[in-house]
């Protein structure tokens, strides 16, 4: 309900920012979306723990391996996994790596900044030399100079994730078990547990260092002071939500096409926007996403979508629409969490600054696929 104390919204969305001025989500309350929203999240939670653990790993016992074979194995190569990989029985991984290179490439927040600083190029020089000196890497090293600095930033992104991802990981297994032991009823229950465990994460260190031999070289100390928050949660939400990058066969790459713009600002390839149904198709990162988490969904969920007339025909698709559901909630979260004063507050002129608040985000969404989950 609108204040009287204040005007209405003349914003396009004007109707959902009244809604999320008292209290609503961006997502409308209903038994099927909680039961989707919590169930997607559940699994989801269970395959960003295996993605977290491998891209940690990845970063520190695989640092400047530049042909890393075994890099999905986590440290542990058999015959019997060696097998489940060829035959794509197992955790797909590159789906990880396609939302670090995500925000490696848009970039913003602090740790893109650190990672232009001078500190972090001698911090990896330092690196970089206990690693390769002596080695036939080392001529390599010194005939192209940017080419190694350049692989740890990548890895400084592959431990950055792989921390923002552990966290995630376990605020979605807790919101499961909450909505098991019934405490857990609506979808402001779920923005209201994501929001509380995003603001208590905020100030989370974000560090990485690696260790060889025997010694310990701090890459992103905790001196320079990368947080949870302002340094990997909301860079992920602008690579990963919003931007993103078109997938290939969708639309052509072909610079005199003008298919693409020219401008990464105006991507809108994120997880808020893409059109469900390619899901499945080759070539569609999202589709190994949605691979994996159908392994863990929860019985209820699964009995959920075997009531459409398809069945498990068009499994990875229903995932991916409650997924964006999810995601929408992980958004009015973020969206509730960073603003600039309670929302409950009747100060005339807090109000007004949280209403533009909330205005500049709508601008966002307003091309997203919104008003699909308002139906759906």
């Amino acid at each position: 309900m609108v204040s009287l104390t204040q005007q209405p919204s003349t914003h396009p969305l004007a109707d959902m920012i009244h809604y999320l001025e008292s209290g609503g989500a961006l997502l409308p309350d209903s038994p099927d979306n909680v039961l989707e929203v919590v169930g997607v999240l559940k699994s989801y939670g269970v395959v960003l723990d295996a993605y977290s653990r491998n891209l940690i790993y990845i970063a520190e016992q695989q640092f400047l391996v530049l042909f890393p074979a075994f890099k999905y194995f986590d440290g542990e190569v058999s015959l019997k996994k060696l097998l489940r990989h060829w035959w794509h029985d197992r955790i797909n991984y590159e789906y990880a790596e396609y939302c670090m290179k995500g925000m490696l490439w848009h970039g913003g927040g602090g740790l893109d900044d650190y990672l232009d600083s001078a500190e972090f190029s001698q911090r990896t020089e330092a690196a970089i030399q206990a690693k390769v000196g002596g080695t036939p890497m080392q001529l390599l090293h010194k005939l192209f100079s940017n080419f190694l600095p350049e692989q740890v930033r990548q890895l400084a992104y592959y431990s950055g994730l792989g921390q923002f991802w552990r966290v995630m990981s376990d605020m979605f297994i807790d919101l499961s078990d909450l909505y098991d032991q019934g405490e857990v009823q609506t979808i402001a229950d779920v923005v209201a547990h994501i929001r509380d465990a995003l603001v208590e994460a905020a100030a989370l260190p974000i560090t990485y260092g690696v260790t060889i031999r025997g010694q310990t070289y701090e890459i992103i100390p905790k001196s320079v002071g990368l947080t949870f928050l302002a340094d990997t949660a909301l860079p992920y939400v602008e690579a990963v939500f919003f931007r993103s990058f078109p997938f290939f066969g969708t639309v052509s790459y072909n610079a005199q096409a003008h298919q693409i713009s020219e401008k990464p600002g105006d991507f809108s390839y994120g997880a808020l926007f893409a059109d469900p149904l390619p899901i499945g198709s080759a070539g569609i990162p999202p589709t190994l996403l949605m691979q994996d988490m159908r392994h863990y969904l929860p019985g209820y969920l699964h009995d959920f979508y075997m009531q459409g007339l398809r069945g498990e025909d068009d499994l990875r698709v229903k995932i991916c629409i409650s997924f964006q559901k999810s995601m929408f909630c992980v958004t009015t979260a973020t969206v509730l969490g960073l603003m600039p004063h309670p929302l409950d507050t009747t100060d005339p002129v807090q109000r007004q600054e949280n209403r533009t608040h909330l205005e500049n985000w709508m601008d966002r969404l307003l091309t997203s696929r919104l008003a699909d989950v308002q139906s759906e």
